[in-house]
């Protein structure tokens, strides 16, 4: 039998670079935050899982990070999107509607 579980994480896993790049083409942010907006979003995710991502998008040059000091502690590492990170995030935008666009109307027509 199929589990509607794992069905369910595989799909969130497959959005989960798209949600992410448009939460950091937002502003600069801490990886702390991104987990969070994406749990607002009821998208499951944890740190084992976000960081991989992070440094997968840095080393495509999608993303890059700065060191700021923190009061709280050791200097903290935000992320901002590059322009070429800028330009994949629209390129993935477009990819989505036409997705979506295509699962509705397989939906509807079945």
């Amino acid at each position: 039998m199929v589990n509607l579980e794992n069905t369910k994480a595989q799909m969130r896993k497959g959005v989960l670079e798209f949600c992410t790049l448009s939460i950091i083409a937002k502003g600069q942010i801490y990886p702390s935050d991104i987990i969070a907006q994406l749990r607002n979003s009821q998208m499951m995710v944890v740190e084992g899982t976000l960081y991989p991502l992070l440094t997968r998008l840095k080393n495509a040059g999608l993303i890059t990070y700065t060191w700021v000091e923190s009061n709280a502690g050791p200097p903290r590492k935000y992320f901002t999107i590059t322009d070429q990170g800028q330009a994949f995030l629209k390129e993935l935008e477009s990819t989505w509607q036409e997705l979506v666009s295509s699962v509705n109307n397989t939906i509807k027509h079945s």
